[in-house]
């Protein structure tokens, strides 16, 4: 039953979602024949009012309680209560016209009190009818007792129980389904605003050292400003290439272009460079994590250090980027900025660590070790 309404649109669920509990009304059929068997016309027609009643709370209740749980919105305890207590009361009506054969409406009273209310209560209330259904036939002498009721009230109680747990479990996976769709999305958002802000930081930052070096040349050396310059249109565009590369999720960070681009950086900024020559001791699981270190590493160097030289070393494992700059605060505060912290969540992500430290000459060290 579960399986099938979840396929419905919402209109119709909403529309005929009721039928699924009507559906079950069909044996209050026993009650109603002996109501209809009964003498009086008064009494006939009285039990048939209290049948339908009873249904329709039945089936309104049930109504409310399997949309409600589509939606997130269990069905308040208090109004569960006030339809019970109808239905208690409507079965106690049909009870006095018909005798023992009324108390068939309480496996409705049961199945509906598992659905709704929490599980101490409900069960508490099924004991209670299991008291009544057994004693009263006994304590009024025109009533033939039938110990079937109790049984019947008994597995009803546990099948719907159960039942209500499918529900429950149920709406909590479509719950922890929703919410690891939104984790995934602020994740994929956290990345992407970490690659935006680690490829433009570091294109930004060349584009304005080279242009400072292009000011400082168009007087004395206007030919290698116009190179300068010329560089600056490059630089330029490749970052709009690589913005628009990463938001279309085709960005490709390897730690041989990086180490082009981190030369061209530092000599731009006047610090000397002491580079591998290439970077094929570095396995293909690390080229991409080390590409992003030395990218964000050296666009540190050139912006905050004031350093004269920067040394960057590579391994099969690891990566360091040393400068003999003015290093990090003695309070670690330099390292909180947006740039450290993305790269930190970046290597952890990749199962590496991460080392932010002052050197012996007082400059600043970032070491990464892949997994």
């Amino acid at each position: 039953m579960t399986t099938f309404t979840a396929d419905l649109p919402e209109g119709r669920v909403w529309r005929y979602g009721w039928m699924f509990g009507a559906i079950w009304l069909i044996y209050l059929i026993y009650p109603l024949n002996e109501i209809l068997a009964l003498p009086s016309i008064a009494a006939r027609a009285s039990g048939i009012v209290a049948i339908v009643a009873f249904g329709v709370v039945f089936t309104t209740t049930f109504w409310r309680f399997r949309n409600g749980h589509r939606r997130g919105r269990p069905l308040p305890t208090s109004q569960a209560w006030i339809a019970l207590g109808a239905m208690v009361a409507l079965t106690v009506a049909l009870s006095a016209l018909v005798g023992t054969t009324g108390f068939g409406a309480t496996v409705y009273i049961a199945v509906l009190a598992m659905m709704t209310l929490p599980v101490r209560q409900a069960w508490t209330l099924v004991a209670v009818m299991v008291v009544i259904v057994e004693l009263t036939p006994r304590a009024v002498s025109s009533w033939e007792p039938d110990n079937f009721f109790a049984f019947q009230l008994l597995i009803s109680s546990a099948a719907a129980w159960g039942i209500t747990q499918v529900f429950q479990r149920n709406h909590e996976l479509a719950v922890a389904r929703q919410q690891l769709a939104d984790l995934a999305i602020v994740a994929e958002r956290e990345r992407m605003s970490r690659d935006v802000h680690d490829i433009l930081g570091h294109s930004l930052t060349v584009i304005t050292v080279k242009s400072e070096l292009a000011g400082r040349l168009i007087e004395i050396d206007p030919a290698r400003a116009a190179v300068e310059i010329a560089e600056l249109e490059t630089l330029a565009r490749q970052a709009l290439a690589d913005v628009r590369s990463t938001v279309g999720g085709m960005r490709q960070i390897d730690v041989g272009a990086e180490l082009a681009s981190a030369k061209t950086a530092l000599t731009a900024a006047g610090i000397e460079a002491d580079l591998p020559g290439d970077a094929d001791v570095v396995p293909l699981r690390h080229r991409e994590l080390f590409g992003w270190v030395l990218r964000e590493a050296v666009t540190n160097v050139v912006r905050h250090s004031s350093a004269r030289h920067c040394r960057v070393t590579l391994t099969a494992s690891s990566i360091s980027i040393v400068d003999d700059g003015v290093g990090p605060a003695e309070d670690g505060s330099d390292n909180g900025g947006n740039g450290l912290r993305g790269l930190g969540e970046r290597v952890r992500a990749a199962g590496g660590s991460l080392t932010i430290a002052r050197v012996s000459t007082g400059g600043f060290r970032v070491e990464v070790h892949g997994e």
